[in-house]
């Protein structure tokens, strides 16, 4: 299927020749992002020669991301130099000159030749469905995000699953000391890639963790780095990743920057992490409401109590009754966590029968693995109530 944005009412007969009659005509950019979100048959935009530029490279740069598959051809009055790089560096494959409708047909042609290849391509290269994407967040600090994040990420990885860890703090980033990393790229390396970013790039960026076999995505060495990292780099190294790995587990830093945005967006499963303090409680309280005005679903939403049995005078019901919702898995507290912590070693390798663990595989197993269909043996769920189960 076809479409042609045109505001010209009559363009549709006018190119019918190239088109075919498999072709839907659309008057604004709007109409055609509904049109290919919700039809995934669509192959071929063509852009009328009466659309501004600047919107049709727009959508051609969503395209290379979100379809890559799909191809863009811009028609124009006069074809100058100018205009073609700017098509052809937003992604569009071919620019035609309006009135030469056999000039049309054949660049139609070749892009669906090209379409055809990249969708064979697509069905023989993963071999499977796309990974899940896991992002792990709180909007105050000391809660233990990145604590929580790279023990999932590891005991994801030393059960079989291919995982990648992503350190979203981009300004002060632990997730490579914390497992004693010494990393050579970053997420800042991705922007030379922006745009043409394939899984041997990523495999670039990487450094594994070869305790575990975790693949880990570190933040820059440099915070002034991370105000040169654009959003839509990360937004690509998400969905290329999601092409490549089980699971994505995203460390985040305590606020909703865009780069945090563009990840819960784009997210399968939000983990959101609280501790027994007011602080705290509001401020899940207050990212739970940003996420319901964001339009995120709730039920891609987790809720962790972390250090739960402290006693501070607040309880678990206190945090369900102020949040308005149930909490999905208590982890006690340890003086394990922060030893393990400055050993860099993940908590559910150095201590692997003890409650905190216990608990992270209960949040691994059955509220991220579960949910997204496995199938777990006997021997895996065994003994992994949480320790406050009957008290929420």
């Amino acid at each position: 299927m076809n479409i042609l944005w045109d505001t010209d009412p009559d363009a549709l007969e006018k190119y019918r020749y190239a088109l075919g009659t498999d072709t839907q005509a659309l008057e604004s950019a709007a109409m055609v992002a509904r049109v290919l979100h919700d039809n995934v048959g669509v192959q071929q935009v063509v852009i009328g020669p009466d659309v501004a530029l600047d919107p049709a490279c727009e959508l051609a740069e969503a395209a290379r991301l979100d379809r890559p598959e799909l191809g863009v051809i811009l028609l124009r009055h006069r074809v100058d130099v100018t205009t073609l790089s700017q098509a052809l560096r937003s992604g569009m494959r071919e620019v035609v000159t309006a009135e030469d409708t056999t000039a049309l047909a054949d660049a139609l042609r070749r892009s669906r030749d090209l379409t055809s290849r990249l969708l064979g391509h697509a069905a023989g290269g993963s071999g499977g469905p796309e990974g899940h994407i896991v992002t792990v967040f709180s909007a105050k600090g000391g809660v233990g995000k990145t604590t929580l994040s790279t023990n999932v990420a590891t005991y994801l990885a030393s059960v079989g699953h291919k995982t990648l860890l992503l350190d979203l703090d981009l300004s002060f980033g632990d997730v490579a000391i914390s497992l004693q990393l010494i990393p050579t790229k970053s997420v800042f390396d991705a922007v030379a890639m922006s745009g043409h970013l394939d899984d041997q790039g990523l495999r670039s960026l990487v450094t594994t963790h070869e305790a575990s076999g975790l693949d880990v995505m570190c933040a820059p060495n440099d915070p002034g780095d991370a105000d040169r990292i654009p959003v839509n780099v990360v937004t690509e190294i998400l969905k290329v990743a999601r092409q490549h790995y089980e699971y994505v587990i995203v460390d985040t830093p305590p606020s909703f920057t865009e780069h945090v945005l563009a990840a819960c967006d784009i997210s399968s499963a939000l983990v959101l992490i609280a501790t027994l303090d007011i602080p705290a409680v509001k401020n899940l309280r207050v990212a739970l409401d940003t996420l319901d005005m964001l339009g995120s679903p709730k039920d891609a939403r987790i809720i962790v109590l972390n250090r739960a049995d402290t006693k501070v005078g607040l309880r678990p019901d206190d945090v369900v009754t102020a949040i308005k919702t149930p909490i999905a898995v208590n982890i006690p507290n340890s003086m394990t966590v922060p030893a393990s912590v400055n050993r860099g070693v993940p908590i559910v390798a150095d201590d692997p029968k003890g409650p905190v663990s216990a608990a992270i595989r209960e949040l691994t197993d059955i509220h991220i693995r579960q949910r997204f269909g496995e199938t777990l043996n006997g021997a895996e769920t065994t003994g992994r109530k949480s320790l406050f189960r009957g008290r929420r």
